[in-house]
C-alpha cells in the first residue's frame, strides 16, 4: 500500500497523533521545492514551516472523508508552490539568488564528474552548477515551478498538474519548455568556458 494513502488514512482517524508522522515524512521535500523555487535557505525555511501549520490547520477543518482523499504529496506541493510565490512577489525586488547548488543533487547535474577530479575540472563542475542554479532561478514562474515539481521533487505529470491547478497538457508544455530553456543555458555556458579560460 502506498505509505501517503496509508498516512492519510491514520491523519483522518487522529490528526494529533498522525501528524509527526507527516512532518518527518515530508519536511525535507517541502524545504526543496521551497528552496529550488526561491532559492534562500532562510526563506525556504520558513515556507516549509508555514505549509505544515497551514496543512494542519486545513485537514483541522475537514471532514475525515475528505482528508482520506487527499493525494498528500501534490497536496502540500501545491501549499508550498502557492507560498513561494506569494513569497516570491514581496521580493521581486531583490536579484534573483544564486544559492540553489543544491539543485544538483536531485537529477540536473549538467555532467558527471567523480570526486577524484583535478582541482581544475571541480571548479569548472562548481561553475556549471552555479550556473544551472541561476538558470533555473531565472526561468518564468510557470515552467520553473512545473520543472521543479515534475524533475525534481519526482511527481508524475497527473500529480504536477493537481499541485498547480493547471491541465496536464500545460504541465508537460511548460516542463518541455524549461528543459529546453536549462539546456540552452548549459550549452551556453560549455561554450563560453574555453573562452574565459583562455583569457585567464
Amino acid at each position: 500500500m502506498d505509505p501517503d494513502l496509508a498516512l492519510a488514512a491514520r491523519l483522518a482517524t487522529d490528526l494529533d497523533r498522525a501528524f509527526p508522522t507527516l512532518v518527518e515524512a515530508h519536511q525535507d521535500r517541502l524545504y526543496t521545492i521551497a528552496l529550488r523555487l526561491l532559492g534562500d535557505p532562510r526563506d525556504a525555511e520558513e515556507v516549509a514551516q508555514d505549509a505544515l501549520v497551514r496543512a494542519y490547520r486545513a485537514m483541522d477543518g475537514y471532514e475525515a472523508d475528505r482528508i482520506r482523499a487527499l493525494q498528500l504529496r501534490a497536496w502540500l506541493a501545491a501549499i508550498v508552490v502557492n507560498l513561494s510565490r506569494n513569497r516570491r512577489r514581496r521580493l521581486d525586488e531583490r536579484s534573483p539568488p544564486l544559492r540553489l547548488e543544491p539543485l544538483v543533487d536531485s537529477g540536473f547535474e549538467p555532467r558527471t564528474t567523480h570526486e577524484r577530479d583535478a582541482p581544475p575540472e571541480r571548479a569548472i563542475r562548481r561553475e556549471s552548477i552555479r550556473g544551472l542554479a541561476a538558470a533555473l532561478l531565472t526561468l518564468p514562474p510557470g515552467p520553473r515551478a512545473a520543472v521543479i515539481l515534475r524533475h525534481v521533487d519526482g511527481l508524475s505529470v497527473a500529480e504536477t498538474a493537481a499541485a498547480l491547478d493547471r491541465p496536464e497538457g500545460t504541465v508537460k508544455a511548460q516542463v518541455s519548455r524549461g528543459l529546453d530553456q536549462l539546456r540552452t543555458h548549459l550549452a551556453d555556458l560549455e561554450q563560453t568556458a574555453p573562452r574565459r579560460e583562455l583569457s585567464a
